[in-house]
């Protein structure tokens, strides 16, 4: 994070880093800022590995798709969704991690509105749906 990035930000990313649920989050812009630990089984990759990057490419990387195996745009991703709307979004989909392996998961995506900045971005809380 750049010593620019509003504090709700920066503790936003500490928060994800003390909880056992997976959460990413992004910038205004879309920008991937980070992921935590336990959202790189579901991603197959350490953020560590994966760095920051632009909405263009993590909203494609995990080839979303809805459960009949169609792809997602970009835009009808929760998490973008979110953003655009500023708004909580809520979806079930399939994505594949870095690792190839498809995973069925849900994702509540959250606007992050800071006291004085405005809009901050976005966190998806998502899990693996197992079982169904």
């Amino acid at each position: 994070m750049s010593p620019q990035q509003a504090i709700e930000m920066i503790l936003t990313r500490q928060l994800a880093s003390y909880l056992a649920l997976p959460i990413f989050v992004v910038d205004p812009e879309g920008m991937l800022v980070f992921y935590n630990e336990p959202a790189e089984p579901i991603l197959g990759k350490r953020f560590d590995e994966t760095g920051a990057m632009p909405m263009s490419e993590w909203s494609t990387i995990f080839q979303p798709t809805d459960e009949a195996g169609v792809a997602l745009a970009p835009t009808a991703l929760p998490l973008a969704l979110a953003l655009a709307e500023q708004r909580p979004v809520h979806r079930a989909f399939w994505i594949h991690g870095l690792d190839n392996v498809r995973r069925h998961i849900e994702a509540t995506c959250l606007p992050l509105i800071g006291q004085t900045r405005g809009f901050l971005g976005a966190v998806a809380l998502f899990w693996e749906v197992v079982g169904r």
